[in-house]
């Protein structure tokens, strides 16, 4: 469906990845995060618990996607896309986003390669974000209400450690609310682990970052093609999106001989060229799945449903090729005929 549409993409993405000149480096302090991979498995499964639709689920902490690794989570608090909460086995508080939810997980990657950075980040000189991703945190009713977790939290737990984490856009949302405690509210010891999270900002941006949070992680996995966006362009200097360090790559070695992945830890320039930006960014099935843990929402086998009166269902039967066919007494006469979408979900991101 809409082929023409992706093999634009893909003609896009290959000029990007093409494009050659000295980069910017990203400025930053020796003591940027180290990765360690036990803790990327346990929060992966907290940015997959946020997209739950029951919410009981969540109060609850009967999470369906959990194993073991999230077991005596105790929430705080639900919030807009997300939630706060405890977890015992970390001794700290974990914050979980939700990437923003659309009709069109196609038409909102194609958004993000026209996205212009318009926004001047306070009080730093020359850094500029996204009014969309910065707003989606900063201008809603989701920080007031993960201030009021917090706040909770400690007066119940101390002064324990924050642990903040999210996927795609839902990983945006976690770095400017990583960069809001430290600057705003003078928490330090707060650690962020995003997936799949796209650029939020510009140079300047990422270089005070690194410096103000830098306890940072970004996982990428494999040919997910939301890293890749809004596009990188290294000779537009200043004016062009980049990331802030560190990104941890997860990679297969093309052989077929490895159950996990490949774990690269990436340079600290935040764009290292051997990690995600060298290779295609082509892949949704790659940013819909991180350590084998499901994220995003998701139906049975990656497909659209179809919801139907049980009195219209009665009449249904499906052929070879998976289509839904509607028919009351004679098969010969006319049919109603509905294909479904059998590789992307349309209520992701």
């Amino acid at each position: 469906m809409k082929q023409t549409s992706w093999i634009k993409v893909a003609i896009l993405i290959s000029l990007f990845a093409v494009s050659s000149c000295r980069e910017i480096k990203v400025k930053h302090k020796d003591n940027v995060a180290v990765y360690n991979h036990t803790l990327a498995t346990i929060l992966v499964e907290y940015a997959s618990a946020v997209y739950l639709s029951d919410l009981t689920d969540l109060v609850t902490w009967t999470c369906s996607r959990c194993g073991d690794l999230t077991e005596g989570f105790e929430v705080i608090e639900l919030v807009v896309d997300g939630f706060v909460g405890v977890a015992p086995n970390l001794n700290a508080i974990v914050i979980a986003f939700r990437g923003t939810q659309g009709n069109s997980i196609q038409n909102w990657i194609e958004d993000l390669y026209w996205k212009q950075l318009d926004l001047d980040y306070p009080d730093m000189p020359d850094a500029m974000v996204h009014h969309g991703f910065y707003s989606a945190y900063h201008d809603t009713t989701i920080q007031p209400g993960i201030l009021k977790a917090i706040k909770r939290a400690k007066g119940l737990y101390g002064n324990i450690d924050i642990m903040i984490t999210g996927h795609s856009m839902g990983g945006a949302m976690a770095a400017f609310c990583g960069l809001d405690l430290a600057v705003n509210y003078k928490i330090h010891n707060v650690q962020v682990v995003t997936f799949g999270q796209p650029r939020i900002g510009n140079t300047a941006f990422a270089s005070r970052y690194s410096k103000l949070v830098p306890n940072t992680i970004r996982v990428t996995n494999n040919h997910d093609i939301v890293p890749h966006l809004p596009p990188y362009y290294p000779r537009l200097t200043q004016k062009t999106y980049h990331h802030f360090p560190r990104e941890v790559w997860l990679y297969d070695d093309g052989f077929d001989t490895l159950i996990y992945p490949v774990e690269k830890v990436c340079d600290d320039s935040g764009e290292d060229p051997d990690c995600s930006r060298s290779v295609m960014g082509n892949s949704i099935w790659d940013h819909l799945e991180y350590y084998g843990v499901e994220l995003g929402d998701r139906t049975e086998e990656g497909s659209c449903r179809i919801v139907m009166d049980p009195r219209v269902a009665t009449y249904q039967v499906e052929d070879a090729e998976g289509n839904f066919i509607l028919s009351r007494d004679d098969p010969s006469s006319s049919l109603v005929k509905m294909k479904t979408e059998s590789r992307i979900s349309s209520n992701f991101i």
